[in-house]
């Protein structure tokens, strides 16, 4: 797998019927490593170890649904009163970020109605603010800190 910008992990990984597993710690259970996943397992490393997000209000890959379209979240963080406070798409990294990525990841935060929306493909990440109360979106210059809530 390809460097990403994102600070290095230790990774467990496994070969089964021809394919690569990761080890999704926050899942407690082997995945199949495609670029995407690569990204997500920094990104949630990242999070956690570097941001200091608390993992245990981190979700991968939830359900949700938009209009009648059942979609997945890559990754949600909670607020501690348990509202999503954080949306975060991740892409392969050979995929530039646009504002077609933007906009799925605020099709998934339509509602979810967090206030961060954040896209990285872990080469670059955006991170956005939504206002929901004047309909405005922002892009930001850093992630916020959780402890900023």
């Amino acid at each position: 797998m390809v460097k990403l910008n994102l600070p290095a992990i230790d990774v467990e990984l496994k070969r089964s019927q021809d394919k690569i597993f990761i080890f999704d710690f926050l899942r407690k259970r082997f995945v199949v490593l495609t670029p995407e996943e690569w990204v997500r397992q920094h990104f949630l490393h990242y999070l956690i170890n570097d941001l200091k997000y608390p993992r245990s209000l981190i979700k991968v890959e939830g359900g949700l649904m938009f209009n009648t379209l059942q979609k997945r979240s890559d990754i949600v963080v909670f607020d501690r009163q348990g509202a999503p406070w954080m949306v975060i798409e991740c892409k392969a990294p050979e995929l530039k970020l646009s504002s077609r990525t933007i906009q799925q990841a605020s099709t998934y935060n339509y509602s979810l109605r967090a206030k961060y929306i954040v896209i990285t493909n872990g080469m670059s990440s955006i991170c956005c603010e939504t206002d929901w109360t004047n309909s405005r979106t922002v892009v930001l210059e850093t992630m916020p800190a959780y402890d900023q809530l």
